[in-house]
């Protein structure tokens, strides 16, 4: 544990004579703008009235289409409508959500995200009826850019309740997807806002601060959508390595709050999640992909129990896709490239 403290971006408390609904449904959108009506459908199709929810879209100056006129149409005055001046990048984007927000409970729904039925009345009896929790999240479903389901995160325990160790369970898994997440505001008010160096890990490091100083409520039932798509910015940073990177940043930074073995518990799954990734690359047959991740890989963790776990993944691997064919592709991504001179 470090004793450095890093700083995050204050949040500033809602000026009392301000009238606050429960509920903040902040969305940050940047060129999102196909998403972006299924999402805002998702969510008017359960929101409360004006007096109990915010809705607001907060755009990060767009340029794929008019996003006001979306909003407008779709809203009919119950969306307001935030354009920043100017891009301030995506984490700077997140916390302009939190504090432009005036609600007691703060739900950062990204535009290309879904909210399923129930979500925002199960969470409200969820903080009802354990008022002492910071932030609560509910287990979400992988869909693709055409909103097929494709996966489910991972789930630990099957009732709904406060999680217990949470904290251990996030250095093991991700279990918390962004969609699925609900935090109080008083607790961005006390732990400030997302770190602005981290714009890929942002979430997952927050999760963690959050989680290491309050309770947090678990529901059981998948009641948001995450989607992958090629469109969305881990795409390419996955190109370039720099997700890892920026999640060795979250790490680093979270070591003044996590314990030396939450560290290295964090580190170790880390690598293997990026090892994953490696795998899913070298599936596609994109090697020069899968060589940065292996590099980035290597970094979290190169411990014999480490490198012990990715072959035995390698393993469970070749039996799923056949092991003719991943060993051509392994072979492909180790032979060394020859070069000609004229």
């Amino acid at each position: 544990m470090s004793n450095e403290r890093p700083k995050y971006p204050a949040i500033a408390s809602v000026a009392p004579e301000i009238y606050r609904p429960l509920w903040s449904v902040m969305i940050p959108n940047y060129n999102c703008i196909d998403y972006l009506k299924p999402t805002l459908l998702s969510l008017l199709a359960q929101a409360p009235s004006h007096e109990l929810m915010q809705i607001e879209v907060v755009d990060n100056c767009s340029t794929d289409g008019d996003v006001e006129a979306l909003v407008k149409e779709l809203g009919r005055g119950r969306i307001s409508f935030h354009r920043q001046p100017q891009n301030i990048g995506a984490i700077a984007n997140f916390n302009a959500c939190i504090e432009r927000s005036v609600g007691q409970l703060i739900h950062i729904l990204h535009s290309d995200d879904i909210v399923l039925p129930g979500f925002y009345e199960t969470f409200q009896q969820a903080f009802e009826q354990e008022p002492t929790v910071g932030a609560a999240f509910c287990r979400s479903i992988y869909i693709n850019e055409h909103g097929a389901q494709t996966a489910l995160s991972p789930s630990n325990r099957a009732r709904a309740g406060v999680f217990p160790n949470l904290l251990e369970c996030l250095a093991k898994s991700h279990l918390i997807l962004s969609p699925a997440f609900v935090v109080k505001r008083e607790v961005y008010e006390r732990l400030g806002g997302f770190h602005p160096d981290l714009f890929h890990a942002g979430d997952t490091e927050m999760y963690m601060r959050i989680a290491s100083q309050y309770s947090v409520w678990y529901e059981p039932t998948p009641l948001a959508c995450y989607r992958k798509h090629t469109q969305s910015q881990t795409f390419s940073l996955i190109k370039s390595g720099a997700n890892a990177a920026n999640v060795r940043l979250a790490i680093a930074i979270s070591a003044s709050y996590l314990s030396d073995r939450t560290i290295s518990q964090l580190q170790e799954f880390e690598a293997i999640n990026t090892f994953r990734e490696v795998c899913w690359q070298l599936v596609k047959l994109d090697f020069a992909t899968a060589y940065i991740q292996m590099q980035e890989a290597l970094k979290f963790s190169n411990s014999p129990k480490t490198l012990l776990k990715m072959v035995v993944f390698l393993a469970n691997l070749m039996l799923t896709v056949g092991t003719s064919r991943l060993q051509t592709m392994v072979f492909k991504f180790a032979r060394p490239k020859i070069s000609s001179s004229n």
